[in-house]
Formats: C-alpha cells, sequence, structure tokens
C-alpha cells in the first residue's frame, strides 16, 4: 500500500466531552487515505478507554498522556510522528463535512500554499455562522513620539457572519493567516521553523505560527469549498471544567501574552493586548459561571453575586494553575513552558484595568 499523504494530529482544544463526536465525522468523511495520531492529555478514563478502543479498531496511535497538555505541546507530541507529505491540525470539537480534506489538498497542491485553511464555522446547526474565512495577520512598525511602535494587525474576514448571506463571496483567496481548529500544512516548513512555540500556552499560539512560517517565505490560503465546524460548549463535569479553567486560566494567559510580546518585540501597553488583559477570564465567566448562575437563581442573576461569584472563581483558578505547575514541577523532563511566570507589571496592569470594567 502506499504511504498516505497526510498525518491528521487530533489534540483537545479545551474540553473531552465532543471527543466521539469529532472523531466519527473524520471517519465519516474522510475519502482519501491518511495516518491518524491522536494526543489524549489527560482525558476522563470513559474518554481515554474509548480512545484506546478506537484506536485498536481503526488503528490509529495513541498518544496518552496523564497530566493535562498545553495545545501546542500536544501538537508538537503529535507532530514529532509525522513522516507524511502533509499534516493537518484538528481540534477535538470540531465536526468535517464531506470531501474536507481532498479540497484542502487539492487547493495546497494548486497554489503550492504553505498552510490552508478550510471554512471554519462555529455553532449549531452546523455549517452556518461563520467563525473564519481567512484573515489577515502581519507586524508593522507606526512612528510615535519616542520613535516606533512595532503593532500587530489581525482581522478575521467574515466573523459572525451567515454563511448563507455572503456565499457569493466566499472564494479561494491568498491571506495571512489560519487557526488551529482546523488546518492543513506542508511538513516540510517545520524543517525551517521548528517545533512548536510552546511559551504560547494558552493564546496566541495560532498568530505566532503565521507570523513564522511567513517570516520563512511560506504561503497562506483559505478554501471555503471545504467546510469544517468548531462546536464549543462545556458540561458540568470536574474533570472537563478543571480541564478548561487551566486552558483559559489567567496565569496561562498573561504568561502566553508576555511571551508573545518579548518573543515579537512588541509592547504590552498597545491597545492590542490592553483589550485582551481587560477580558482576561472571560471564556471562563461566560462559558459555565454565568449559567450556573443563572440556572441557580432561576434567570435572576443579580449584579452583587455575579461579583462575589467571579471573585471566588478567581481564587478557585489560580489554585487549578498553581497546583498544575506545582505537580509538573514533579515531572523530570519538565517543559520551559510551564516555568513561564507573570511579570509584576502584567498582574498590575490586569488588575487596573479590571477596575475600569
Amino acid at each position: 500500500m502506499n504511504k498516505p499523504q497526510v498525518t491528521i494530529i487530533v489534540s483537545q482544544r479545551e474540553r473531552f466531552s465532543y471527543t466521539r463526536e469529532s472523531l466519527q465525522s473524520i471517519y465519516e468523511h474522510t475519502q482519501i487515505p491518511f495516518s491518524l495520531v491522536y494526543v489524549d492529555g489527560g482525558s476522563p478514563r470513559h474518554i481515554q478507554r474509548y480512545l484506546e478502543q478506537q484506536a485498536q479498531e481503526k488503528g490509529f496511535q495513541l498518544i496518552r498522556t496523564e497530566q493535562y497538555l498545553s495545545p501546542n505541546q500536544a501538537r508538537n507530541l503529535g507532530l514529532q510522528q509525522v513522516d507524511s507529505e502533509y499534516l493537518v491540525f484538528i481540534d477535538n470539537d470540531v465536526i468535517v463535512s464531506p470531501g474536507w480534506l481532498d479540497l484542502l489538498l487539492e487547493c495546497a497542491k494548486e497554489t503550492k500554499a504553505t498552510v490552508v485553511c478550510p471554512l471554519t464555522c462555529i455553532g449549531q446547526p452546523l455549517e452556518q455562522t461563520i467563525h473564519l474565512a481567512g484573515g489577515e495577520a502581519h507586524i508593522f512598525v507606526e512612528p510615535d513620539d519616542f520613535g516606533a511602535k512595532r503593532r500587530v494587525h489581525e482581522k478575521h474576514y467574515f466573523v459572525n457572519r451567515k454563511v448563507a448571506d455572503v456565499q457569493d463571496q466566499l472564494h479561494r483567496q491568498q491571506c495571512e493567516f489560519a487557526e488551529f481548529h482546523c488546518m492543513l500544512v506542508r511538513t516540510e516548513i517545520f524543517q525551517k521553523i521548528g517545533l512548536l512555540d510552546e511559551g504560547l500556552l494558552s493564546t496566541r499560539e495560532h498568530i505566532d505560527f503565521c507570523l513564522t512560517v511567513a517570516e520563512a517565505g511560506g504561503t497562506f490560503y483559505c478554501e471555503p469549498a471545504s467546510v469544517v465546524t468548531y462546536v464549543p460548549g462545556l458540561k458540568f463535569e470536574w474533570k472537563e471544567l478543571e480541564f478548561f479553567m487551566l486552558r483559559w486560566s489567567d496565569a496561562w494567559e498573561i504568561a502566553s501574552l508576555e511571551h508573545f510580546a518579548q518573543k515579537w518585540d512588541l509592547t504590552v501597553k498597545d491597545k492590542y493586548f490592553k483589550k485582551r488583559y481587560k477580558r482576561m477570564g472571560h471564556r471562563r465567566h461566560q462559558a459555565f459561571l454565568k449559567p450556573l448562575l443563572r440556572s441557580l437563581t432561576f434567570g435572576n442573576n443579580p449584579l452583587w453575586l455575579e461579583k462575589m461569584a467571579i471573585s471566588l472563581e478567581r481564587k478557585l483558578n489560580h489554585y487549578i494553575s498553581d497546583r498544575y505547575t506545582q505537580s509538573r514541577a514533579n515531572v523530570a523532563n519538565q517543559p520551559q513552558a510551564h516555568e513561564n511566570k507573570p511579570t509584576r507589571e502584567l498582574v498590575s496592569l490586569v488588575h487596573s484595568l479590571e477596575g475600569d470594567k
């Protein structure tokens, strides 16, 4: 048999409970031959058993760690197993549509692109609301009173638009970035850029990757004929909530933003960063804290209760991230990424912005 041209690397984005649906869609809707590497970072036992059974039945490689993994940690574990011409990074909460991979591969071959992203939709019903149809991402230099400032430009095309409303505008086009929800990559680019940066624990890792690829001479295309859907949503189970809270913890997010700014010589006082510091923790609060409060108060969610709950949640969040860091310190080969600590300047900035809310 000929070796498949593509290796699919599946890793956990922020939860575990959509594992079955996502994996089933890959095997149901992928026509061309492929290899698959599944990276399972600390999933609950019933998910672990399911993946072990599926790996045995379908013959894919399963990499299991007992501790949670940051996204780039997980992707790098999978990346090191790849020996095919192309690879796909895809999250475990993504549903693919028929022919998705064929179309991405066709685009890469016809355009010679380094990275190709599909039309990425969000939520249910599937394939109706756009999350990403390519976009722009680059660094530009802006003069100021003190000389010049390096700033990030980031723009998503057609974000939150209905596919039906912009269908005639969706066509294959060159762009500047893709997201790790799903992207096809020429494996050879990693010979130039190395592994993904594990200093980015929870955010900006897609922008960093795309900037790095562009710096190495790579190109990007969006192929909207290929459609996938990112399906967010949490189950109120402790293992799932714990991973979600760590994944979007204040500690990981601040460390990631600081690392990104230092790496690309950007100022954290830029509005690009201030916006993210000001919204620190919003993913956790929107995904489970506020829905939980609405449920407990039968829809009457007084502001004083919400503020108190957010304060308590932040303490719990810090406990979870601190405990994880301590547990990693007991592992012989601790990844450098988890040694990143938020600076006092950043912590102070976050607290001051919280006071402006």
